[in-house]
């Protein structure tokens, strides 16, 4: 088979999984959601090269994070019961890791993003005269 036929196969497959993921985790969904809101904003103001690609990676480890957290679970759940308390353990550990990188995701983009809105809102009420 030729190389670029087994890259597209892999690509086939990674696609595959991707939608397995947003089809049984709804926190998957959510976090596509709102990866492409601030997608979209990251385009729409006046960031610097740096800041969008910091976005971009943030938004990026969370969902790759909630994608392991998916792994581990089925994993889990396949060699130990789901009543295990180690499995339970090690899914609430998981969660942990997406909760934290999904924390300071908001919290850097919140630093990035706050001086831009409130720039956009003050010169808006300022056009409109509300000040």
């Amino acid at each position: 088979m030729s190389p670029i036929r087994l890259f597209w196969r892999s690509l086939k497959h990674a696609a595959r999984g991707i939608f397995e993921v947003a089809r049984a985790e709804q926190s998957f969904r959510f976090q596509i959601f709102i990866s492409i809101v601030v997608f979209c904003l990251s385009m729409l103001l006046p960031l610097y090269t740096w800041e969008r690609i910091l976005v971009l990676l943030l938004c990026s480890a969370v969902m790759v994070l909630e994608i392991l957290n998916s792994i581990m679970e089925r994993f889990a759940d396949a060699v130990q019961p789901r009543l295990s308390s180690m499995v339970r353990d090690i899914k609430d550990m998981m969660a942990g890791a997406v909760f934290l990188t999904a924390l300071t995701a908001g919290a850097v983009g919140i630093m990035i993003f706050y001086p831009h809105v409130y720039n956009l809102i003050y010169a808006i009420l300022e056009f409109s005269g509300g000040r």
